[in-house]
Formats: C-alpha cells, structure tokens, sequence
C-alpha cells in the first residue's frame, strides 16, 4: 500500500517511489528524502530492481500517475537497474506528459532532447559502476577461494525459527519437511538440531601395563 502524505487528484501531484533489494533493508532513508522533497504519495517495495515487470508497487505507481505529475526517485537505480528498463520506463512517463525526477543525480527529465541524451549517458554509467562492483566482488572471492578463505554467505535463522525446528522435531517431523517450512537448508537444520546436544564424552585411554 502507497504511504499517502497528502492526496488530491485534482490538480498534479508529485508521486514517489523508493526501493530496496530485500527484506533486511531499510527504506526509512529513501523515505525521508522524498518527504523532503515535497512527495505526496510514496510507493515503496523490497524486491529486486531486474525486472520492473515484477515489482508490484512500481506498477500501481505507474498506473496512478496521470499527465502533469512528477515521479520522484531517490536515485536512478532504484528505479531500474539495466538501462534498457531505465529508458523504457522514463520514456513512457515521458510521453504521457510527466516528469521524471532522480534526487541523488539532481536531474529531471521531461521528453526534452537534451534530458534523454543526460538521461541515456546518467543510465550508462550507473549500469556501468554496478557492473564494477560486480567485478570486484567476484575478484575478492575469487581470491579469498585461492586462500582457502572463502566459506560462503552462512544462512540464517532467528531464534524463533530455532525453537520452531526444535518444537517440530519433537513432535516426529522429518528434517526434510523442517527445511521446508522454515525456508533453510538440511545442514542448517542438523546444526540446529545438534547444538543443544552435549558432546559425547571421550572414551578414557586404556592404561598400558607395564610388562616384567
């Protein structure tokens, strides 16, 4: 549901949107940025930018605005995150009449020549340093695998999915069927399961005798 600030369709508004990448991000940021900026009416989402198709909230978003009215974006990769998404979305507001405006590039674009030739040059290079981080990301990996440093990105549970796993295990569930209701892997399971466990104590050592 939009965060509605204020709401009149009789005149333009002006409308934002804002997005993270998943659950465990904060929009708050984005948010305040577009209170700041005069938006009336914010969409907001978790999702994943690849596919605007996808994303829910970009689409009612888009639905809402009408001819006259300015979409605010914190940035432009939290509108898109390809280029072609990008100028296919600007393009389209564009064309019915609306404006496009990126807070951290302070740009507006408005169909104008001039605005889609910085838009299509803004878009490139903002593709261009996520592909860079990309690199340099799987170069650190690359580099930590070689020194055999490299474990992965541990999954998680909270610690009342713990005690979720723990209940169901008591009750005759099977490990596979846990993995599934809690959205974990099998190992993470056993993990759970064997860390409430007392180790097994150690067998003494046998005493030698001595020989006459």
């Amino acid at each position: 549901m939009p965060l509605i600030i204020e709401d009149s369709k009789a005149s333009a508004q002006t409308v934002g949107y804002a997005r993270v990448s998943s659950e465990d991000q904060n929009l708050d940021r984005q948010l305040e940025a577009l209170k700041g900026a005069g938006v009336g009416r914010i969409y907001s989402e978790k999702m994943s930018g690849k596919s605007a198709a996808d994303r829910q909230e970009l689409q009612s978003c888009l639905d809402y605005v009408r001819e006259g009215d300015t979409l605010v974006v914190c940035s432009m990769d939290r509108l898109a995150r390809s280029l072609p998404d990008l100028l296919a979305i600007v393009h389209g507001l564009a064309e019915n009449k609306l404006t496009v405006r990126f807070l951290k590039e302070s740009l507006t674009f408005d169909g104008s020549a001039q605005a889609d030739f910085l838009l299509g040059i803004f878009g490139a290079v903002a593709q261009f340093e996520r592909a860079l981080i990309k690199e340099r990301q799987a170069d650190g990996i690359a580099v930590a695998k070689r020194a055999g440093k490299y474990k992965g990105r541990k999954p998680k549970l909270s610690e009342d999915q713990k005690a979720a796993v723990r209940d169901l295990h008591a009750e005759g569930v099977g490990v596979s069927e846990i993995a599934r209701r809690v959205n974990a892997t099998r190992p993470l399971i056993y993990r759970v399961l064997n860390a409430g466990k007392a180790p097994k104590a150690e067998a003494p050592a046998e005493r030698e005798t001595a020989q006459s």
